[in-house]
């Protein structure tokens, strides 16, 4: 039987700093009494392309064709908190990109025709540069978090220096993912 590898490609948020600054966030969200599932913060990313559950060969011709993708350093800012698919339909709780948003998303353009050109699919949600804090459980408390949410629609998380992109594969387990690095490219 072929292993399957359920995987994506992403920008990792290492920053120590603001890891803390959005675990301080996530803890404000838990004031409101929404029913949310955290994402930890070794976790944090931003998802260029998710790739789902593929054979390792393919996963490996993904990496290989990944190598040659060429892009600058670029400092991204994390500014301004919101919600997928809306505040009145709440699945996903976000914080957004202002400054190096056009960046990621060439990037993003640049590893979705790579991915193509191996025969995935095109990606049916397209490219929207955020980084996932929280998902919604229930709808317990909703009202409280999208009022929460439109108060700190102008949050300020901080700032970051990109300088690679991550190949990661994803184990479910009961406790959550457990993400692993298996290839980084760098800018150039």
């Amino acid at each position: 039987m072929v292993e399957k590898i359920r995987s994506f490609i992403a920008v990792d948020i290492e920053d120590k700093s603001l890891q803390d600054k959005i675990v301080i966030l996530q803890q404000d969200l838990m004031g409101t009494g929404a029913n949310l599932k955290f994402v930890e913060p070794e976790n944090l990313h931003l998802t260029l392309r998710f790739l789902g559950e593929i054979p390792s060969s393919i996963l490996e011709q993904v990496c290989r064709e990944l190598k040659t993708l060429k892009f600058n350093v670029f400092n991204l800012n994390l500014q301004g908190v919101g919600a997928f698919p809306n505040l009145r339909r709440i699945n996903v709780v976000w914080v957004g990109v202002k400054e190096g948003a056009e960046n990621l998303k060439q990037i993003a353009q640049k590893v979705e025709l790579t991915v193509r050109k191996l025969g995935f699919p095109p990606d049916p949600k397209g490219f929207s540069p955020h980084l996932t804090i929280a998902r919604l459980k229930t709808g317990k408390n909703k009202d409280k978090l999208a009022s929460f949410l439109e108060n700190f629609q102008d949050y300020e998380v901080g700032w970051m220096i990109v300088n690679t992109i991550k190949v990661k594969k994803s184990t479910l387990t009961p406790k959550g993912p457990i993400y692993t690095t298996i290839e980084t490219i760098p800018a150039v």
